[in-house]
């Protein structure tokens, strides 16, 4: 008896206390710890969710000091943040393979058991409430040991910089390790403090460190500093006011009627009454055919409508209208001027004269900007033309299918990428097959056609306006209309960005090193080598110099071919840029012609000279009218017009017996 009834307690026992394991997560969740005790007292606002009333609730979170700050915000931010229905508990879920989720206290971070997905309730914050949550979460991200972190929390100041976000980020730059993350934390922290520090000392000084900076980010944080408001005042300017100037009304560009709207809007004065509801007012009080006494026969007239206004303004039926005597004598009655909106004047004049430096060094790095465009316009210019200037300033060849030469080399670098998909390689391949292509088909052109034509100017331009119409049609049967890409490497991709004003792409770069490099090699033949030597002489008299053994049609064959050679070099460099198509040449070869004759036929220093010219004037008035780019072409062959009127020879004429021939 005794033995059966110690059995049964002590089987009882083992049940309660397996019971009370059960029990116990319960228990202690009943008397919920700090973090939770946080989420009860904001309840309400978190399971509203709407971004107009939850800020209190984040900022109660945030502002706790609880370790455990983090972790609810980035659980709620993701969308992880569950309520249990039946206790009404805040906890972190993470779904499993059934519908149900394992959820973790906040406050011990350890699992307390799974739940089915209909026992609890999910916490969907919006755009909105999550946008709020990621600039709370910015204070301790800026902490975070994972880089991505710290970088997503700039991120997250940049797009809505607050005061409050000034001190933790400020608090954080000493034990950035990254050098990258602290230069972008210093520069962000520069410009919350000239935006938001309550020290007008520090304020001042960080302005002046940066008034040499032409960030757009520290334009956008100074000009707010410089904004103003009009403003009317029955009489003196109240003090404590920061004002940037007093206005004139009909003077400073503030004319009497917006002046008076101006007082109209402060309730400074009556408003005007418009004709229009004048009119309106009229048709409202007809009675009897009469409107104030006035019949409406004679209300087409202006003094009988005055007179029938009035009236139903002495009735008090109407506003009264306002005289010119009565809005001369309210504007003189009146002060204006312009408020800053940031109240302290020392801030103003040093956000003030920041802006002036930096307005004067933007406009010098637009001036470099400029400059440096128009050099890499006039390098595209003399590479298309120096092949011309051999042809045509050399040799007195119009040759119209010259262009069609660069579309040439622009093709030949094409297919060369299509069997070399290195792209460094194929370039390095494609300048010199582009070269003995265009060098080949100039060599063939000028045996089978132009030696025939020599001095005959007109037939020349004909027949070579031809070929170049054949060799447009010839590209695109065989390539399409259709744009072919020739892409450049890698290691031209980007630009060299000097500051955010100035900057040049690594392939204008290029282009002009590689228009230096022929200018240079094209003197090294003229000047050092037997060919540019027996060219010379040909040119200047080519009976002298056939008599001093000197074969002129082999001269003018390999010149000619040296022409189409480096215009075919000059394709490849333009197809890097611009779209390799049938059409190419033509969009060039008008500019060599301009770039030749206006530099001086038969100067390669003229020719270098046209290309500037033309670059810089086509650059300037595309600067003066950017919206219209056909406008600076039109100009500048107006201008060329004219200039060749007053310099027929162009910019470096010929001397001597070359110039008379």
């Amino acid at each position: 008896m005794r033995t059966s009834f110690l059995a049964g307690l002590l089987v009882l026992l083992s049940n309660l206390a397996a019971l009370a394991q059960q029990v116990s997560p319960q228990t202690n969740l009943t008397q919920p710890a700090a973090m939770q005790s946080l989420l009860q007292e904001q309840s309400a606002l978190i399971l509203k969710s709407s971004r107009k009333t939850i800020a209190p609730a984040i900022a109660a979170i945030a502002d706790s000091g609880l370790p455990q700050a983090q972790a609810v915000l980035q659980a709620w931010q993701v969308k992880a943040l569950w309520m249990r229905k039946s206790d009404g508990l805040f906890f972190r879920g993470e779904k499993l393979e059934s519908k149900s989720y394992r959820l973790f206290d906040f406050d011990t971070g350890e699992a307390i058991g799974d739940a089915a997905k209909s026992d609890l309730k999910q916490i969907k914050p919006n755009s909105g409430v999550r946008a709020l949550i990621a600039t709370a979460l910015v204070q301790f991200q800026l902490s975070d040991p994972d880089p991505s972190r710290r970088q997503e929390a700039l991120l997250a100041i940049e797009r809505a910089p607050a005061g409050a976000l000034l001190a933790p980020l400020r608090a954080s730059i000493p034990g950035e390790t990254d050098p990258v993350l602290k230069a972008r934390k210093t520069r962000i922290e520069q410009l919350l403090t000239i935006a938001y520090d309550t020290d007008e000392t520090r304020r001042v000084a960080t302005i002046q460190s940066l008034s040499g900076d032409l960030g757009l980010d520290v334009r956008a944080t100074l000009n707010p500093l410089v904004s103003t408001q009009l403003r009317a005042f029955a009489g003196d300017i109240p003090a404590g006011l920061n004002v940037a100037r007093r206005v004139e009304p009909g003077q400073d560009a503030l004319s009497q009627d917006a002046a008076y709207d101006l007082l109209v809007a402060a309730k400074l004065a009556p408003a005007r009454v418009s004709s229009d509801e004048i009119r309106t007012t009229l048709a409202a009080h007809i009675d009897g055919g009469r409107i104030g006494g006035v019949p409406l026969a004679q209300l087409s007239q202006e003094d009988a409508r005055t007179r029938a206004y009035g009236a139903l303004v002495a009735a008090k039926l109407a506003p009264a209208l306002v005289s010119a005597e009565q809005i001369t004598q309210s504007l003189n009655a009146h002060v204006f001027a312009e408020i800053y909106d940031e109240p302290a004047a020392a801030i103003t004049s040093a956000a003030s004269e920041a802006l002036k430096s930096i307005s004067t060094q933007v406009a010098i790095g637009q001036t470099v900007d400029l400059t440096l465009d128009a050099l890499s316009l006039a390098s595209i210019y003399f590479l298309a033309a120096i092949g011309l200037a051999i042809t045509f300033g050399v040799m007195g060849v119009i040759n119209m299918a010259h262009g069609e030469f660069i579309m040439m080399g622009a093709y030949t670098g094409y297919v060369v990428q299509q069997v070399i998909p290195n792209h460094t390689v194929s370039i390095l391949v494609a300048v010199p097959l582009a070269f003995a292509v265009t060098f080949a088909a100039g060599v063939a052109m000028e045996r089978l056609v132009i030696r025939w034509l020599y001095n005959r100017p007109l037939e020349t331009l004909l027949a070579t306006f031809g070929i170049s119409i054949a060799l447009q049609q010839l590209a695109k049967n065989i390539f399409g209309t259709q744009a072919r890409p020739l892409t450049a490497p890698g290691w031209l991709d980007g630009a060299w960005i000097i500051n955010d004003v100035v900057s040049i792409s690594y392939i204008r770069i290029a282009i002009f090193m590689l228009a230096l490099i022929f200018l240079a090699v094209f003197l090294f033949i003229m000047r050092r080598t037997r060919l540019g030597l027996e060219t010379r002489a040909v040119t200047q008299n080519r009976a002298m110099a056939g008599s001093m053994g000197i074969n002129p049609e082999r001269v003018n064959m390999l010149t000619f071919g040296l022409g189409s050679g480096i215009a075919g070099i000059a394709g490849v460099a333009i197809g890097l840029f611009a779209k390799v198509t049938s059409e190419l040449g033509s969009d060039y070869i008008v500019q060599s012609f301009m770039t030749v004759v206006v530099g001086g036929v038969g100067n390669i220093w003229g020719t270098l000279a046209g290309a500037t010219m033309i670059g810089f004037f086509q650059k300037g008035v595309e600067w003066l009218n950017p919206s219209n780019t056909l406008a600076a072409q039109t100009y500048m062959i107006v201008f060329i017009i004219v200039f060749i009127q007053f310099r027929p020879r162009g910019i470096i004429a010929l001397k001597g017996r070359a110039a008379g021939d």
